[in-house]
């Protein structure tokens, strides 16, 4: 039980940055972390790649959140933007990491997010953020390669 626990800690910071991205508040992301992980103490055993077994869990997850989400947000009168991500420890991090996270912050790109259907922002989160090449995108939203290079 120990090992993986160890093994889903060492992919957190991933599944949540990847679930935050996807849906926007950090209190969705957190609840699709958590869910991964009651998901992934029931995996069966000999797991041969955990990181891209959870990855495709959180995935999916938030992909669904997002489906069942919408009409909420188009039952909303303003433009939705997810909300800023400031994690407490920011002024440890180095400079690089203060300036990843602030483009990663950035109004345009948490637009141009909003404005993708969920498997699209799946697809591109997935590839250019986390540097997924197109199978393991294809993999994750259940579709061809070439539909991921699509999308």
């Amino acid at each position: 039980m120990t090992g993986r626990l160890d093994e889903f800690n060492e992919v957190r910071p991933l599944l949540f940055s990847l679930a935050y991205r996807m849906l926007g508040t950090r209190a969705d992301a957190e609840d699709v972390v958590q869910e991964a992980f009651l998901r992934w103490q029931s995996a069966p055993p000999g797991v041969a790649s955990p990181k891209a077994y959870l990855t495709t869990i959180v995935a999916r997850l938030a992909l669904d959140q997002l489906k069942s989400a919408r009409h909420k947000r188009e039952t909303y009168v303003g433009t939705w933007l997810p909300e800023p991500l400031v994690n407490q420890h920011v002024m440890q991090t180095s400079a690089f990491e203060k300036q990843s996270l602030a483009e990663s912050l950035s109004v345009a790109f948490l637009h141009v997010l909003e404005s993708l259907s969920p498997p699209e922002r799946a697809a591109f989160l997935l590839r250019e953020v986390f540097e997924a090449d197109y199978a393991e995108v294809a993999g994750v939203l259940e579709t061809s390669e070439a539909n991921s290079r699509q999308l």
